[in-house]
């Protein structure tokens, strides 16, 4: 029988299931045209990507999902594994990362020097950076990019000139002599005149108090022993330093499919609590200030505090306006930017101290000749061991390890030297296509042997000391001293200088000069004051461990921990 012949009984089909059969069939197509679209564009930028940009040397994949981007999170030394790629292929090269993505490590400084000249521009943040900084701390200068970047970096700039923070000087003093009191107590009471203090513990205290009060005229209280609600956040972020396997595979993933950070974890969850507990501070700060500002309509100074700038901004009429949103964005960046970078350089700044008796006394030696505490211009210039001390923990332990960028143009990057290109030719220059990823290894390139010397894995603050210390190629590194520790170009850290003077007083009555004007003066007041030891003796092993950035952690300890073992110096 003829298949046309074969008789077809009729069956009644409700009318609804009808539409929904034609509604998913519609969908379907739909849903297949979109991915079909997707993979097309896909392709022809990969195309586009691979014929503009230079095909360099690099790394084989280790991972067919991961690429190398798994070896350099679970690596307790991401910085070695960049330097001996360098060494392997060259200054420039590539590095295969996540689900097929290629990123372009830049660790010469002719290129670093071009980079940071178009950085915000021709170079801006990749979606994954962007929706990490939006969910943290809203669209603050740390997000914005390109105009409106410009428009707020210079609503801020005042504050952190040298005139605003030579004003500040007595507050980052006050900070380190309330420590200073506080380990009186302690050692008072203890039977052999020495006490162990967990040192990270009291950094963050000084970095969080100081910030309050120079940025926002508001004292947290924390050396009193007053509860901070962001205090806390921010310890929970340290005392969970070992993100889950699970996590760090999001994470990464992310890097393709940024919408993934969306996905409620346990990291989620601790960024949007501490998000909702700097709001509400940043709310009351802000509406504190507002109310002082209407009282004091006399002011016969020129604003120049962080919180004033931030609300002269906000009025309608000025000339570089910036939103209520964005108001609150600064005063979460500067908590965060401010809070984190500033303990942890003032944690290394004891640590290194600790695990060089020698450095610590010639330093406490130079302190004592100077006698009264330093102002903020005796800081910058009668101080040198101080300055060198500090610069030296900045060269080794930058508070950001590396820098993620994309390409928002295609562009042409020159070099110090010439490399070769997977085919084999020598360039002295390499092309770069939209979208290409860029990555800067800061702490590869501040503790590079190629750079800085056969010395430069070491703690040595006497390079600072002479012409010929640095040298090379180090000298071809543009940024504050020749470090990328504060990063250059148009987006180089606002707080630099404020963060060196606060470090400086510290030290120099009793901590040493690790941030320059912050760490300046806290590190002043603590090394002039007390004898600084490993715990465990000076083979103590000190390991990195995660928080928001990398914090520094006393192997074996079972938190954020850095215990010292420290005496008065009599």
């Amino acid at each position: 029988m003829k298949v046309s012949q074969i008789a077809i009984p009729d069956i009644a089909i409700p009318s609804t299931i009808l539409q929904t059969i034609v509604r998913s069939v519609g969908a379907f197509n739909v849903a297949c045209s979109f991915a079909a679209l997707w993979t097309f564009v896909k392709v022809i930028r990969a195309l586009r990507w691979r014929f503009r940009t230079t095909q360099l040397r690099g790394p084989p994949r280790t991972s067919f999902v991961y690429g190398v981007s798994n070896d350099l999170v679970s690596s307790k030394d991401s910085a070695t594994i960049y330097e001996h790629w360098a060494q392997d292929y060259g200054v420039v090269y590539m590095i295969p990362s996540v689900l097929g993505q290629t990123k372009i490590v830049l660790s010469d400084p002719r290129a670093i020097a071009h980079f940071y000249a178009r950085e915000s521009w021709t170079y801006v943040q990749t979606p994954l950076s962007l929706a990490l900084v939006e969910n943290l701390v809203g669209r603050g200068v740390l997000w914005s990019q390109g105009e409106s970047h410009r428009r707020q970096r210079k609503a801020l700039t005042p504050a952190f000139s040298n005139a605003a923070i030579r004003k500040l000087t007595s507050v980052f003093y006050d900070s380190a002599y309330k420590v200073k009191s506080a380990w009186d107590t302690d050692l008072q009471s203890s039977k052999d005149g020495n006490a162990v203090i967990e040192v990270q513990h009291w950094m963050n205290h000084i970095s969080l108090d100081t910030i309050g009060i120079a940025g926002f005229s508001h004292d947290f209280g924390s050396l009193d022993g007053k509860h901070a609600s962001v205090t806390e956040m921010f310890d929970t972020f340290s005392n969970n330093p070992k993100a889950s396997a699970v996590n760090e595979a999001i994470l990464l993933l992310a890097s393709v499919f940024p919408v993934i950070t969306k996905i409620p974890d346990q990291r989620m969850k601790l960024r949007n609590n501490l998000n909702v507990a700097m709001g509400n501070i940043s709310n009351d700060l802000l509406l504190r200030s507002r109310r002082e500002k209407h009282v004091s309509v006399n002011q016969t100074e020129e604003e120049k505090s962080i919180i004033g700038l931030l609300i002269k901004a906000e009025d309608q009429d000025a000339e570089l306006h910036i939103s209520e949103e964005e108001v609150l964005a600064q005063m979460k960046v500067l908590l965060v930017a401010g809070y984190e970078t500033t303990s942890i350089s003032l944690t290394w700044a004891l640590i290194e101290l600790s695990r060089h008796p020698d450095v610590q006394t010639r330093l406490r030696e130079e302190l004592l000749t100077f006698g009264a505490d330093p102002t903020y211009d005796q800081l910058k210039v009668d101080l040198p061991y101080l300055d060198a001390v500090v610069h030296e923990i900045l060269r080794l332990h930058p508070p950001v390890t590396e820098f993620n960028r994309v390409a928002r143009v295609d562009d042409v990057i020159p070099l110090s030297e010439p490399v070769r290109t997977q085919s084999g030719k020598m360039t002295n220059s390499i092309s770069i296509a939209k979208g290409s990823l860029i990555v800067i290894p800061i702490r590869a390139i501040n503790r590079s042997s190629t750079i800085w010397g056969p010395d430069a894995k070491e703690f040595k603050p006497d390079r600072w000391l002479t012409e010929d210390g640095i040298s090379g190629k180090a000298k071809e590194v543009q940024g504050h001293r020749h470090l990328l520790t504060f990063v250059d170009g148009p987006r180089t850290c606002l707080g630099k200088d404020f963060a060196i003077a606060e470090f400086k007083v510290i030290g120099a009555n009793r901590l040493v000069w690790t941030l320059l004007t912050v760490i300046q003066t806290v590190v002043s007041v603590l090394v002039k004051n007390f004898v600084f030891e490993m715990r465990d003796g000076p083979d103590t092993q000190v390991e990195i461990a995660r928080g928001l950035l990398p914090r520094p952690r006393v192997v074996g300890e079972d938190i954020i921990g850095v215990p010292l073992r420290v005496r008065r110096y009599e």
